[in-house]
């Protein structure tokens, strides 16, 4: 073969690589267009799509030693929608009292009882809906954030929106009946995916849950968290195929959908639904939500946590053991509405 022919074989062998290597990029990239379009066609749900971890926004809104990031996201749905994650809050607004310490290692304020608790209470932070109302006081607990409303009044919000874990004091004068409303929200260390760093994946997702006691001024358990309270979600995260979700009317089920994380969250769906208007008033109509799933406190694992276990003479008395409720999955469902009307 002489030096021609032989360039010339050589000019047709890498020809045909190249068409053979585009060949291959352009099958590979309709594959993954395919699989993209058979996970839109799969999800027949009412909610808005995201995939992939949201944009930071703020960073750090409260600081903790020892404490997970408390950052905000934000993201855009395949529908263009835009999405705050893992929820839309009024934690920097003053407008919306903060609640007071029932328990909070973040601030130094360890205490060992309800009592020592309640006697640094700075009268002046009762919320006053009625003024001839009686005087309640909300004792609580959430994994990780909430706002509380009273008919519709802010009433008291977290001040630890993600860890070291705490609990709460809320006081406020109204009267019967009244209505409890509160905004739940499992905070995330990574955004829009719903994850955090834990037990060795880099995206592993959280869990909620939340207790609540409330009294009236004879210190009289008036109302307990269970399965008697309304709960809906409007944020679930992460998943990892759109088929594993459904709905029958206004619920909403992830159940089986894989709660294993992984390494990689870039490829993680998550869906969201818009917060329906006056959710938090008395007269809202919540009953076609779903009735509150209850959870234990192994389920939760509160009990190694001092918030919990210094105050389990009010979240577990014997008479009116309240359990922790949430959504119907405490894993993925992220952002959670429940409701009560204390009668």
């Amino acid at each position: 073969m002489n030096m021609k022919t032989l360039t010339n074989t050589i000019s047709l062998l890498v020809s045909l690589l190249f068409v053979v290597s585009c060949a291959e990029k352009k099958s590979k990239s309709k594959s993954e267009l395919s699989a993209k379009a058979s996970e839109n066609i799969a999800y027949k749900g009412t909610a808005s799509v995201t995939q992939g971890v949201a944009k930071t926004i703020a960073e750090n809104i409260y600081s903790c030693e020892r404490g997970r990031k408390t950052d905000v996201g934000e993201i855009v749905s395949t529908d263009g929608k835009k999405w705050t994650v893992p929820a839309e809050t009024h934690y920097t607004d003053d407008s919306f009292p903060f609640a007071t310490d029932l328990n909070n290692e973040c601030e130094g304020k360890n205490y060992a009882s309800s009592e020592e608790a309640l006697s640094h209470f700075d009268a002046s932070n009762i919320v006053e809906i009625d003024a001839d109302g009686e005087l309640y006081t909300a004792y609580v607990f959430a994994d990780n954030y909430f706002e509380m409303y009273v008919n519709g009044v802010p009433v008291g919000k977290d001040k630890v929106p993600f860890t070291q874990f705490n609990s709460s004091v809320v006081k406020f004068k109204v009267q019967k009946p009244f209505t409890i409303a509160m905004k739940l929200v499992d905070w995330e260390e990574h955004l829009g995916v719903g994850c955090e760093a834990n037990r060795g994946k880099s995206f592993h997702a959280g869990d909620g849950g939340m207790v609540a006691v409330i009294k009236n001024e004879k210190d009289e358990t008036v109302a307990v968290t269970d399965e008697n309270w309304k709960a809906q979600t409007f944020y679930t995260a992460p998943i990892t195929h759109l088929s594993c979700v459904s709905e029958e009317g206004a619920y909403r089920y992830s159940k089986n959908c894989d709660t294993n994380g992984g390494q990689d969250g870039s490829n993680f769906y998550a869906l969201h639904w818009e917060l329906p208007d006056g959710w938090m008033k008395a007269g809202f109509d919540d009953g076609n939500w779903p009735n509150a799933t209850t959870f234990t406190n192994r389920d939760i694992g509160v009990d190694n946590k001092p918030a919990y276990t210094n105050f389990t003479d009010i979240f577990d008395d014997r008479d009116h053991d309240a359990q922790f409720i949430w959504s119907t999955n405490v894993v993925l469902d992220n952002e959670v509405l429940v409701r009560y009307t204390v009668k």
